[in-house]
């Protein structure tokens, strides 16, 4: 298992480029679904600078908080509540640029100021979990981000946690 990682690239679509087959190499061999979600979402905020980085992950009909790398999170999200919530009842990526302006949205921290949320999905095409990335700055997130992200969510829903127990 390798346990650095190392980006090339200066563009974000270059560093996410170099950065997910090394995520795929980290969590291989690994079978506990915790451990690989925190070196995921470790991996992505050491590499990007988020501001947080996490997953929540669908328990009964709430979202729970998972492994995730930042300020202390909410830890419970109902369904269609906030962004989170609401990526997970529409089975979409949102990305919103300014979280002020989002109807609901759900102030965990003040300091977020942009976000991106991208569902994770199982083989039946059922909500699983959810991706939540934060910027303390607006407008920080775009298609780069939300092409290598829904990439990687749909590599975690097929590998960790369909395969791991």
């Amino acid at each position: 298992m390798a346990e650095s990682i190392h980006i090339t690239g200066t563009s974000k679509a270059e560093r996410y480029s170099s950065l997910l087959p090394q995520i795929h190499a980290l969590c291989e061999g690994e079978n506990d679904i915790t451990a690989n979600l925190a070196n995921v979402a470790a991996a992505l905020k050491q590499t990007f600078g988020f501001f947080w980085v996490g997953f929540y992950i669908v328990r009964e009909n709430e979202l729970v908080l998972g492994p995730f790398q930042g300020p202390i999170a909410c830890t419970r999200i109902a369904f269609g509540r906030g962004v989170c919530g609401s990526s997970w009842k529409e089975k979409k990526t949102l990305l919103v640029p300014d979280v002020e302006q989002f109807p609901g949205h759900i102030a965990c921290s003040s300091e977020s100021k942009s976000e991106i949320v991208v569902p994770v999905f199982n083989g039946n095409g059922d909500v699983i979990a959810v991706l939540d990335v934060d910027s303390n700055s607006v407008n920080d997130f775009d298609t780069a981000d939300q092409f290598a992200l829904e990439q990687l969510c749909d590599w975690v829903g097929k590998s960790i946690f369909t395969h791991h127990a």
